[in-house]
């Protein structure tokens, strides 16, 4: 069993220090800025009654919340029957890594991050520190070391996630009526340590803090983590961010990286909420992204569906095409995307997540030169849609128009990605194309031949001081398409 001291050990090791000022000389791994596309998996026992979201766990508490009355009238009273005992119906008795990595491969993704631990605090994965975990309950298999397992053969990058911090006060409303979560909850409890929710979630140093206790489970859950599977990236949801957490998280830094460093591995932190200082690990930006290119790498974690991120009976899908342009527009600001799937509580992906993936690694066989390996141009963009910044932004499809383009650079090509083809034949100028001696951040250089990946034909086209002039042709499928310049 993993103590505090052998964590304290590593961290004494060096060469990284439990400072901000060390921590923030990581580096971001080369090949995860060469990966951009990647899969999240949100799956475990929220999966079981498949309603509402992946809060269910929370919500199912909350009187007069949709799932509390859901929970009552399909598996009874709170107090009777609790999250808990959700568990044993958790039995993902068709759960397979190897079909489930058959298609991500089939997706174009590059690594995988599946959830160790959400809210709830089942462990996805065997743990010495708490029996609520898959390998000694539920499915009774380690889910997490399959994935892993399944992934290394493949090639593909595993990474990780916690969202362990936020369990602090997840099952705290059990306590405002008579259901299965005692006033007092027991250390060896799911449901400890249910302390109150704060009002405000952006109030970064409301009290009450967490406890000692709390901390410090929580720093030994997430070290036992990285020790024993080993991700090449941690991914921390919110709360993290708190005041209290800090020293644990600066502890929690220097032993990861520490690790890493001992066995020679390229590591490194997602975290969102400016939870670390900048340069400290990869800025995440949920549902949501930036409106100009970043001079860091970053990630836009977002899922398939608006409304959920695990598996529901009413989930509300985006197309591929609006999931591709998430992508293009994502890789041209120098970001990486972060795709969610939600599979049903036995293991099986649905049949529209896996129609989706298809349709996305269909598109990228064909112009997947436009974005792996790919690196941002001095432009990131032409069109006249304006950008949706910040997180949270994705609640409704961007409405782009065939005039709105981005760009992307690799091995001396230059792409030009329409990211909303029209059904007809078009004429449309990109101006950031010009060549224009006179203007600075306009192309100084004469272009020499313009492609459409996936196309044979060739395409009328010139270059002035106005920009690249083009003639397209009608385009049959709903997805962006790709130009390829050479100089």
């Amino acid at each position: 069993m993993i103590s505090l001291e052998e964590i304290d050990q590593v961290v004494q090791s060096g060469p990284f220090e439990p400072t901000w000022d060390s921590l923030s000389h990581q580096v971001c791994p080369d090949w995860y800025r060469d990966a951009k596309f990647g899969i999240f998996i949100h799956w475990g026992v929220y999966s079981v009654p498949a309603f509402g979201s992946e809060w269910y766990s929370r919500n199912m508490y909350i009187q007069g919340n949709p799932c509390c009355d859901y929970h009552r009238e399909h598996f009874g009273d709170q107090a009777s029957f609790g999250y808990k005992d959700l568990i044993p119906l958790f039995t993902a008795d068709r759960f397979d890594p190897a079909s489930w990595l058959d298609l991500f491969q089939k997706a174009g993704a590059q690594y995988l991050f599946p959830v160790a631990e959400h809210h709830d605090g089942f462990q996805m994965y065997a743990s010495t520190l708490s029996p609520y975990n898959s390998l000694e309950m539920g499915p009774r298999r380690d889910v997490l070391g399959e994935l892993r397992e399944e992934a290394e053969k493949r090639g593909l990058h595993f990474c990780t996630s916690s969202h362990r911090a936020e369990h602090q006060f997840f099952f705290s409303h059990g306590k405002e009526f008579t259901s299965d979560i005692p006033q007092e909850v027991p250390r060896d409890s799911l449901y400890w340590p249910a302390e109150p929710e704060p009002k405000d979630h952006f109030d970064l140093t409301s009290k009450p803090y967490p406890s000692k206790e709390f901390l410090e489970d929580w720093l030994l859950r997430t070290c036992e983590l990285v020790r024993d599977y080993q991700p090449e990236l941690l991914y921390f949801d919110w709360w993290i961010q708190h005041e209290s957490f800090r020293p644990y998280l600066m502890r929690f830094l220097a032993y990861y990286y520490n690790l890493a460093a001992q066995e020679d591995r390229k590591v490194a932190v997602c975290y969102k909420q400016d939870a670390l200082p900048f340069g400290s690990g990869i800025v995440e930006m949920e549902r949501g992204g930036y409106g100009e290119t970043q001079a860091f790498p970053w990630q836009m974690d977002t899922a398939i569906a608006r409304n959920s991120w695990c598996y529901t009976q009413d989930l509300a899908y985006k197309t591929s095409k609006e999931l591709l342009q998430n992508l293009v527009d994502v890789v041209a600001k120098n970001g990486n995307l972060l795709l969610n799937i939600g599979p049903k509580a036995d293991g099986t992906i649905p049949e529209q997540d896996q129609d989706i993936l298809t349709e996305i690694g269909d598109w990228l066989a064909v112009n997947g030169e436009a974005i792996y390996q790919s690196r941002p141009w001095r432009v990131s963009s032409d069109g006249p849609t304006e950008a949706q910044e910040g997180s949270f932004s994705d609640g409704q499809a961007p409405l782009y128009t065939s005039q709105d383009f981005r760009y992307t650079m690799r091995d001396g090509f230059l792409y030009a990605i329409q990211l909303e083809p029209s059904g007809r034949k078009e004429e449309l100028t990109l101006p950031s194309l010009a060549y224009d001696l006179k203007q600075p951040r306009i192309l100084h250089a004469r272009i020499q031949k313009v492609e459409l990946l996936g196309e044979s034909q060739p395409l009328s086209w010139s270059q002035d001081e106005t920009g690249l002039h083009l003639q397209l042709p009608a385009c049959s499928k709903k997805q962006p398409r790709v130009l390829r310049l050479s100089f």
